[in-house]
């Protein structure tokens, strides 16, 4: 698959990204499976890692200020 941001090849990866849950509360999610660029960076989730991703956020503490799920496919 090509970027699309800078055309450059991407490739899959793990990598934790943090999700914005509610005012003062962030959930990082670790060892999510994604397609990231080589060159700028750019990242893209499938439609099923979304989902999961969606599952789990659904399920967060939203009053905690940060919290870390490991992702499990």
């Amino acid at each position: 698959m090509k970027c699309r941001v800078c055309g450059s090849v991407m490739h899959a990866m793990t990598t934790d990204l943090p999700f914005k849950v509610a005012e003062r509360a962030i959930v990082i999610v670790k060892d999510l499976p994604v397609l990231q660029c080589e060159r700028c960076g750019e990242y893209v989730l499938d439609d099923a890692t979304m989902a999961r991703v969606d599952e789990l956020l659904a399920g967060a503490n939203a009053s905690a200020e940060l919290e870390i799920i490991r992702y499990a496919a």
